[in-house]
């Protein structure tokens, strides 16, 4: 229960030891606390398995808000999610790491929740000062990412998931296996996803047109390795956007 203290009880915060005589502060078991360090408490009890998958179905409605806040359709995240996990089981078949993948792509921008309309909707080309706003969302993304518990590799893949594998991408310019591996599967599924699907400003275009642009790509843009899963995997690719697209 938030309470005030006496000004005249010597009183610290239980988590960071700031004064909080005087001060609207919270009493929690037998220890007080000032209420912006009480945000940052865990819960006091552990999540339950019914609480996880709460958080998880949480997690997916708030990517669908965000993909229909910048018109796109067909559940985006939760697409590239699913096919990233497709290249991902080429490389190991660690649940962990798989988990940390989905969860990296199903959020990948969840820092344009802090880009104004006016600029992540903008038809015509970005200018200087509105690329700056819109290249800081990886990093906004991470800060938000690496908040939760057990999502250290998702928050890096949220972090460098505009990384380009010649080193031409933002915030911080990484180059080959400087970017993480999970960031360099995604970055093919991502512009997959790109070409085949429907955009405000052009029609979607085929997967033949896809394939032809990543493996141009190759060793640019794109990790060779990250191609070569993509390529390995290309049936279930193809059917896999056939069925977005029917």
């Amino acid at each position: 229960m938030a309470q005030k203290i006496s000004p005249h009880e010597d009183i610290h915060c239980g988590y960071c030891g700031a004064e909080i005589s005087g001060k609207l502060c919270v009493l929690r078991g037998k220890t007080y606390f000032c209420e912006s360090c009480l945000l940052e408490l865990p819960p006091l009890a552990a999540p339950t398995a019914e609480d996880s998958a709460l958080y998880a179905r949480f997690a997916e409605v708030l990517t669908q808000a965000l993909d229909l806040r910048e018109h796109e359709t067909g559940l985006h995240s939760k697409r590239v999610a699913c096919h990233t996990q497709i290249l991902a089981r080429r490389m190991t078949a660690d649940p962990a790491w798989l988990h940390q993948i989905y969860w990296g792509a199903l959020l990948h921008d969840i820092g344009k929740v802090g880009v104004p309309d006016a600029i992540l909707l903008k038809q015509d080309a970005l200018d200087g000062d509105e690329w700056d706003v819109m290249r800081r969302h990886p990093e906004d993304g991470h800060h938000l990412v690496r908040s939760l518990a057990g999502l250290h590799e998702a928050a890096e893949l949220v972090f460098a998931h505009e990384e380009r594998f010649d080193g031409s991408g933002y915030p911080r310019g990484l180059c080959g296996e400087e970017i993480p591996l999970g960031a360099r599967l995604f970055a093919v599924i991502d512009t997959l996803d790109a070409i085949t699907s429907d955009r405000s400003c052009r029609k979607a275009r085929s997967f033949a047109a896809a394939r032809e642009e990543i493996v141009s790509m190759a060793g640019k843009q794109f990790d060779p390795l990250a191609v070569e899963a993509f390529l390995a995997e290309e049936a279930s690719l193809r059917e896999m956007v056939a069925l977005k697209c029917g």
